[in-house]
Order: C-alpha cells, then sequence, then structure tokens
C-alpha cells in the first residue's frame, strides 16, 4: 500500500536532486563577475564552455567543478540521509534533468557533460575516471567541446559494462542519449564545418 512514509524518501530524493542539479552556476558566476547574461553570448548555453567564451578561464573553470559538485553532491547527500534505501539513482535521474531543465530558466538548461560526470562519478568512481580520462583525451586530440562531452558521455555506459556496474548500464545510456540529444545542433555546426574550438571568445 503507498502511503505518505513510503512516498517521503523517494518524492524528497527527486527534489533534492532536481533543485541541486538547476542551480545554474554558470549563470550565476558570470552576473556576480559583471559580465551580464552569459546567455546573450556564443552559443547562448549556461555551461562551462560557452562561460569560457566571456575569456575568463578562471570562471569556466569553476562553473564545470560546480556542475560536476552539484551532481555528485545529490547523490552523495541521498545516500547520507537515507542509506540503504538505494534512492540514489533516483537523486542522479533528478539532478542531471534538474540541470538540463531548470524551472528558473524556463527549462532552457545546459547540455549536462559535467552534470554527468558528477553524478556518474558518485555511483561509480570508477567509471567517473574512465570518462573524464575520455573527455581530456578527446579534447586534447579534436579541440571541440562537443566532440569530447559527446564521446564522454558515450564512454559511460561501456565503461560501466566493463567494470561490472551492469546494473547502472541502462541508467548511463539514458543519459548519453539525452546529451546526445542537447548536442544537436553542435552535431550540425560540425557537420557544416562551422563548430568553434575551444578557447575561441563570443564577438
Amino acid at each position: 500500500m503507498i502511503t505518505f512514509d513510503t512516498l517521503f524518501e523517494p518524492v524528497a530524493s527527486l527534489l533534492l536532486g532536481y533543485l541541486l542539479g538547476a542551480i545554474p552556476f554558470g549563470l550565476v558566476l558570470t552576473r556576480l563577475a559583471g559580465l551580464g547574461d552569459v546567455r546573450q553570448i556564443g552559443s547562448g548555453n549556461i555551461g562551462a564552455t560557452n562561460v569560457l567564451r566571456t575569456g575568463r578561464k578562471g570562471l569556466a573553470a569553476a562553473t564545470l567543478l560546480l556542475d560536476a559538485a552539484k551532481g555528485a553532491a545529490a547523490v552523495l547527500l541521498v545516500a547520507m540521509l537515507w542509506p540503504g534505501m538505494g534512492l540514489e539513482g533516483l537523486a542522479a535521474i533528478s539532478a542531471f534533468l534538474g540541470h538540463l531543465y531548470p524551472v528558473w530558466l524556463r527549462f532552457r538548461g545546459g547540455k549536462g557533460v559535467a552534470t554527468m560526470i558528477g553524478v556518474v562519478a558518485a555511483l561509480s568512481w570508477h567509471v567517473g575516471l574512465a570518462m573524464a580520462a575520455v573527455w581530456l583525451l578527446a579534447l586534447a586530440v579534436t579541440r571541440y567541446s562537443s566532440v569530447g562531452g559527446m564521446l564522454d558521455a558515450a564512454s559511460a555506459p561501456v565503461a560501466a559494462y566493463f567494470v561490472g556496474r551492469i546494473s547502472l548500464v541502462m541508467l548511463f545510456a539514458g543519459f548519453a542519449l539525452l546529451v546526445l540529444w542537447k548536442h544537436r545542433a553542435n552535431l550540425d555546426r560540425l557537420f557544416r564545418g562551422t563548430e568553434p574550438k575551444v578557447g575561441r571568445k563570443a564577438g
């Protein structure tokens, strides 16, 4: 029988994850730095790559780290608050969706790469480490943040399979598909040869 007592922890996990994931650190940091609305420059995205187009590498790095940290924090907080209940997956999903579709920004959020790394690392540090390695390698070779992000996301379910975390494969595959969906404009620009490389400032 479904009661308030049985629903409280799952609903609280979803809400906590979403509220943490929905914090738009890229927008907050650029506004605090007096740079205005980051959505008005470059790609219009709130993620670290677009923040980098302001020319402020420190703000871009802080955005990347905080976007990853909020995802990890959601999973770890739920694990600490309700240990043994298996609610970490719910927190991961809601934090990831919170970043992609934050209610405060009319559901127009980031592309999810950093936040995905955070939630994945909190669920399996082995897979998180593999994702970080793939992202850095792809970025170094191609100089395209979008390529690094998409390959990074796609590596998660593969890495989960090979490290024996079979129960996480479908979850990570779902995250990867959403990351690819959010990068559909980047894919179009890549095919047309107009995708900007990392480090290009907004005009």
